[in-house]
């Protein structure tokens, strides 16, 4: 077990009261910033006191920042003349998020003599192995990418000062467990560990008190909540009308930016093809497509040229969308706590944001699963027009419970489960 102890909340403050140096307050000014989140305020003066922490953070708290300057101030005050060497290693679940963290690096270190990279797959390694070369004081890295170029004696983590985890959650939803005890064991044993993660599950649990050193407990949001700024809608809708619906209402409300959840790569594919055939600017990013086509079709979508965004949970996971009004679940995740970081991408900073969902008969357990995560019931209607078909439901039911009692070969019972 690892022991943590609680922080109070605190009283409103401005950055310049949480023992940050004049650069980065100049840093963080230039940006248009004046008060610190919640989460930052809680994290940074214990990240600053050389403390481990084990913190709960809701996508849009300020999480990045809330890690990213006590690094710098912590970096700048020990630096000295010698060459530059990985001081400080924050690990990421995907490339998308990497690369919004060094921006963000690279946003609160103009005004301070450091140096990072990110480092991820799916894009030629040489450019990352010559700025490695060059020097740099902290990396922002996937797993596996890291792995690779470690193996290849292009980097070294033997000057480790400070790990950070990032969206920990995910990174173990995507297999990244054995990939972050191999990467553990090339750090120093003596260093500073910060975890941040949306929810604490036993696996995070677990994690956390393997390598965590007396961690203080950080949250910013009760843990497994939705933000109060978003406004939650479910309209129950047969699968086969969900793409028609989904046009009347991305028409009608004339939503000029939109990000749509689907479970699978290939459903992202169809819907951004049928959203196309419809003449609304679509764009799928998932897994599959290389970061080329990840990186433009995310730009367009920022800029305005993309209409709406197809995405599957782990390539949507750490986007950074200002603003984002609409997001929709045309799948409602099998998993509860993907719900709460699907929505989690609309009202952010304090800006009210919507998340509607379509779910259809087969869905309705999946529903009932995330209303009792959040402990609160989400209004459902239907769309005059859209109404469930009675027949359909019986017809799907009925299917249902001849395939739970279809004899197996061997004389049992085949109780299907969905996945």
């Amino acid at each position: 077990m690892y022991s943590t102890t609680a922080i109070s909340q605190l009283n409103y403050m401005s950055f310049n009261q949480l023992g940050l140096s004049e650069p980065l307050l100049r840093a963080i000014n230039k940006k248009g910033y004046a008060n610190p989140s919640p989460i930052q305020e809680k994290a940074i003066p214990v990240i600053l006191e050389r403390k481990d922490i084990l913190a709960s953070a809701q996508t849009g708290t300020g999480k990045t920042a809330g890690f990213t300057l006590p690094i710098l101030q912590i970096l700048t005050q020990q630096s000295g003349n010698q060459k530059r060497k990985i001081r400080s290693l924050i690990l990421t679940p995907t490339r998308e998020l990497a690369a919004q963290v060094n921006q963000s690096v690279t946003d609160y270190s103009q005004f301070v003599d450091i140096k990072s990279t990110v480092i991820f797959g799916g894009v030629n390694a040489n450019p990352q192995i010559k700025s490695l070369k060059e020097g740099i004081d902290i990396l922002i890295a996937t797993p596996g990418r890291l792995l690779d170029l470690h193996q290849q004696r292009a980097l070294s983590l033997a000057n480790v000062e400070i790990l950070v985890l990032d969206e920990a959650d995910r990174m173990l939803d995507m297999g990244f467990l054995r990939d972050i005890k191999r990467i553990l064991a090339l750090l120093p044993q003596k260093r500073q560990n910060l975890l941040f993660s949306a929810t604490f599950s036993r696996e995070i649990k677990l994690l956390a008190g393997s390598f965590l050193h007396q961690p203080i407990l950080v949250e910013a949001t009760p843990e497994n909540t939705t933000v109060e700024k978003i406004e939650q809608r479910v309209y129950h809708v047969d699968q086969g009308r969900k793409t028609d619906l989904l046009i009347k209402l991305i028409n009608e409300g004339n939503w000029s930016q939109v990000l749509i959840f689907t479970r699978t790569k290939h459903g992202a594919n169809r819907l951004s093809q049928k959203l196309e055939k419809a003449r609304i600017n679509s764009a799928a990013i998932h897994g599959n497509k290389t970061q080329g086509a990840r990186t433009k079709a995310l730009s367009g979508f920022k800029e305005g040229s993309v209409r709406v965004l197809v995405a599957t949970d782990i390539a949507a996971r750490g986007l950074d969308i200002p603003l984002l009004p609409h997001v929709i679940n045309f799948e409602l995740p099998n998993i509860s706590e993907d719900y709460i970081h699907r929505i989690g991408r609309t009202g952010r900073a304090g800006a009210r944001g919507e998340a509607i969902s379509l779910v259809n008969f087969d869905e309705v357990a999946y529903l009932r699963d995330i209303e009792k995560l959040t402990g609160q019931k989400i209004p459902s209607s239907s769309i005059k027009g859209f109404e469930p078909d009675p027949a359909l439901e019986v017809a799907a039911a009925v299917e249902q419970l001849k395939t739970a009692k279809k004899p197996n070969a061997r004389g049992g019972r085949n109780f299907s489960r969905k996945r």
